[in-house]
């Protein structure tokens, strides 16, 4: 910042809040609706713990560290949870069978438009119930935050997306051919393995850097997000499924392709607003998933986190379910036009010097 560019006020000076309180008085309102969605269909709101032994075991998520000190002042690692994920699975294991629940989640490197280091994720589970009635669950939310909010679009940057359509259902194989003319599928194996050189052709083919050190997954994410995402979820809502079983560390394969899991994430107006799964409920390939999910960790940041050995113990009893995480800051930003994260959120935390 230059010495003649004024710092922004604070969020708590009366006049930003004034500018803010609109999309904070919705926020509220939205909340209290989904609320009411979830009660009306027999949900259990449940309330996780933030401590975990665990913050959970992807590559590319960070968490922050803390301690816990016993009696004897031996400290113990504890972490501020990613996702209530493993937490509400075991609340499937103890007998639940419709929960939702409002978390609040911290993620480590994670600031800008869309992103707050700490924000409220909206997770739901439904046991014995496919992933798809995920995808009918998030189109009525969509058109019921639109409506609470009193607008009529969603909306981000100038682009919009009409709640009131039914999405449009496409897998990530679909996706790659249409927005980067890739055909995603031929690199991989019938048994699930990926095949980074054919995948590196395809992507320098297709005009995209290719780093000697990428590997199919760097590849795999560079075409995500530099051609696919940029592109979903305009007029309608996108729901992207049928993720490559090595992208989707937590979902089961999907029965008709062993290529690809049951996982998919909701877009609109070009942001990812939710990610779903049919349950992986296999511990021994949960544990395995984990294993080489922090092996990359330790491979791109030099670190890992450990596993919740209760989380994998509970998977041998938790029944077959379908969840979904969804980023309630930015759903109330789309339905409300806010143009940024910290907007809808009550009191952000305070900024940080780079």
């Amino acid at each position: 910042m230059t010495a003649s560019t004024p710092a922004p006020s604070p969020w708590w000076t009366p006049d930003v809040h004034a500018d803010r309180r609109p999309f904070l008085i919705a926020r509220n309102r939205i909340q209290a609706a989904l609320r009411g969605y979830f009660a009306e269909r027999d949900f259990v709101e449940v309330d996780t713990a933030t401590l975990q032994v665990s913050p959970g075991n992807e590559a590319h998520l960070h968490a922050f560290r803390t301690e816990a000190i016993g009696h004897s002042g031996t400290a113990t690692p504890l972490y501020l949870h990613t996702s209530p994920e493993f937490a509400c699975k075991k609340l499937l294991a103890a007998g639940e069978e419709r929960i939702a629940c409002f978390a609040h989640v911290y993620r480590n490197r994670e600031r800008g438009p869309l992103h707050h280091p700490e924000f409220t994720m909206l997770e739901w589970y439904r046991a014995a119930e496919g992933y798809e009635e995920l995808m009918r669950d998030c189109a009525a939310i969509l058109a019921l935050a639109t409506r609470t909010a009193g607008t009529q679009r969603l909306s981000w940057r100038g682009r919009d997306c009409d709640p009131f359509a039914e999405p449009e259902q496409l897998t990530v194989a679909a996706a790659f051919e249409r927005h980067a003319g890739l055909d995603l599928m031929a690199t991989i194996g019938s048994d699930g393995a990926t095949d980074r050189e054919a995948l590196a052709t395809a992507v320098g083919q297709a005009g995209m850097r290719v780093a000697a050190d990428d590997t199919w997954a760097d590849l795999f994410s560079r075409v995500l997000v530099e051609r696919v995402e940029p592109n979903l979820g305009f007029g309608r809502a996108t729901v992207l499924c049928e993720y490559p079983v090595s992208e989707a560390a937590l979902a089961r394969p999907a029965p008709h392709d062993p290529r690809v899991a049951e996982r998919f994430e909701l877009y609109a107006c070009g942001v990812e607003l939710a990610n779903a799964f049919g349950e992986l409920t296999d511990a021994a390939e949960q544990r395995r998933r984990f294993g080489l999910e922090m092996a990359e960790k330790q491979r791109v940041y030099g670190e890992t986190y450990p596993l919740d050995e209760d989380f994998l113990a509970a998977l041998s009893i938790m029944p077959e379910a379908s969840g979904i995480a969804l980023g309630f800051d930015r759903l109330v930003m789309l339905a409300t036009g806010a143009a940024r994260i910290d907007q809808v959120i009550w009191a952000p935390v305070a900024e940080t010097a780079p």
